[in-house]
């Protein structure tokens, strides 16, 4: 809950990122002290070709395939930062059978991770271009000891740097 509190009071002071839209996805990073947290937010349909309750077997077991993906996590921080992750709460629409609310279907995703030196952190490398190939775009923004930022991940981009 800590986490949540933080990136909702230091975000707003980076710029707005549009809402929903197809092939874009979002990821908020937060560094505090030792701890690493990742706010993911992606649109269904980049993870499985459509926003609604899956029809078919295949459909389902896209849905189900993207859930693995998503408890992995897809995230992997600099490797001299010695991170691990600590806890993860994964949202994804219709995987519990309900329909979300509203007229599109986000994934939400949160890690958070515990890095033994968090002043080497220097990095963020994600596999969800691999994983996902309708995702072509995911726009981070960071806030963290060294400042803030923002950076636009792309299949050929798919690390966040500072």
């Amino acid at each position: 809950m800590k986490h949540a509190l933080t990136i909702a009071l230091l975000l707003p002071a980076l710029p707005a990122f549009a809402q929903h839209v197809h092939g874009e996805g979002r990821l908020d990073v937060v560094i505090e002290r030792e701890s690493l947290t990742l706010h993911l937010e992606l649109p269904l349909d980049v993870a499985v070709g459509f926003e609604r309750a899956p029809r078919n077997a295949a459909e389902k077991a896209a849905l189900a395939s993207a859930g693995r993906v998503l408890e992995a996590p897809p995230f992997a921080p600099s490797a001299a930062a010695r991170c691990l992750l600590h806890s993860k709460q994964v949202s994804l629409p219709f995987a519990d059978g309900k329909a979300p609310a509203g007229e599109h279907a986000d994934i939400v995703a949160s890690y958070v991770f515990r890095c033994a030196d968090a002043g080497a952190l220097k990095s963020i490398e994600t596999t969800l271009f691999t994983d996902f190939k309708r995702l072509y775009r995911l726009a981070s923004r960071r806030v963290g000891p060294s400042g803030q930022g923002a950076m636009r991940l792309t299949p050929n981009r798919p690390a966040l740097t500072w």
